[in-house]
């Protein structure tokens, strides 16, 4: 069909426009998703064949005291490897039909239609993306992304190359707590204190409606503090030793999850990030359409820094 001689021009246009308010609108949707790209946990990077995360696994043996003409240990050192991540790859399409075009002509009328279309993007793939970070990664025949279930959850399963059951990497382990019965606080501050080394704390605390309402039970004759930039963000918490904990529709039943986000990173390419083709015209079809294309992969630096509890009640 004929349609608008612009029509594909302001559509390429608007689209593009309005791409930086869909992601922000995308990954501040969901605690998860805020969490992980809230501050330092998105990280842009423009290529390379894999993601690589260095991570540290033993301490410097040379580092001590000395007198005089000591001697000072100038041993070579291991301690230090990295994480490998292939990447992952995540598109969503906007298509408009012939029929669409036609009863939207004029200028107004098409950005309008395609505002419509694109929020209609936005909600898919909040509700999609959600359910792949709480996976486990083998989702779409293992062409979905790492999420909490092969991060967190996998505590014997190889991850970025690395296999915790192997000798000498009981390091790339999370915390792994059977409750199986009532949460209670003295479970979580477990947990919260044996994935913490000093000041490095756990940052947020994410559970089911369920359990976050039993652990406000818990503090109902207390007072109840609340974190400032979770709440700033749309989401309900209240703190746990100073940690926000709130909770998200996609936690599985029973678990409740202490996660260090310092040591979590949503990895994006800087030059492939919601990315937006420019529209185009099948030859089979009466319709136009642009596809956003994601290159990118959340990744760990860190597993011991991050702890579950499940079979909680």
């Amino acid at each position: 069909m004929a349609g608008n001689s612009n029509f594909d021009e302001i559509l390429s246009t608007t689209l593009k426009n309005y791409v930086p308010k869909l992601t922000d609108n995308i990954f501040s949707a969901r605690p998860l998703f805020y969490a992980l790209t809230n501050g330092q946990t998105i990280r842009r990077i423009s290529g390379g064949a894999k993601i690589v995360v260095p991570i540290i696994y033993g301490t410097n043996s040379t580092a001590g005291s000395y007198d005089g003409t000591d001697t000072i240990d100038t041993t070579a050192q291991t301690g230090i490897s990295a994480a490998e991540y292939d990447w992952g790859q995540y598109a969503a399409t906007v298509t408009i039909s012939g029929i669409e075009e036609a009863k939207n002509n004029g200028e107004a009328q098409i950005i309008d239609l395609l505002e419509g279309k694109i929020f209609q993007t936005q909600e898919t793939v909040i509700e999609n993306m959600n359910t792949m970070f709480w996976a486990d990664g083998t989702g779409n025949s293992n062409k979905d992304w790492n999420g909490l279930g092969n991060i967190v959850g996998g505590t014997g399963v190889t991850l970025g190359g690395i296999d915790p059951t192997a000798s000498g990497n009981s390091f790339w382990k999370s915390t792994e707590v059977d409750q199986s019965g009532a949460i209670t606080v003295a479970a979580m501050a477990n947990i919260y204190n044996t994935i913490s080394v000093g000041n490095d704390q756990p940052t947020i605390g994410i559970t089911t409606q369920a359990l976050y309402e039993k652990y406000e039970a818990l503090l109902e004759s207390q007072i109840r503090y609340t974190d400032t930039d979770m709440a700033d963000g749309g989401f309900q918490n209240l703190l746990f030793k100073g940690c926000p904990v709130t909770f998200d529709d996609a936690c599985a039943s029973g678990q409740f999850l202490f996660l260090n986000t310092k040591y979590l990173q949503l990895v994006a390419h800087s030059d492939v990030w919601f990315k937006p083709t420019p529209f185009v015209r099948p030859t089979n079809q009466d319709a136009v359409y642009s596809q956003l294309l994601c290159y990118g992969q959340l990744t760990c630096s860190n597993r011991a820094r991050q702890g579950f509890m499940h079979s909680a009640t």
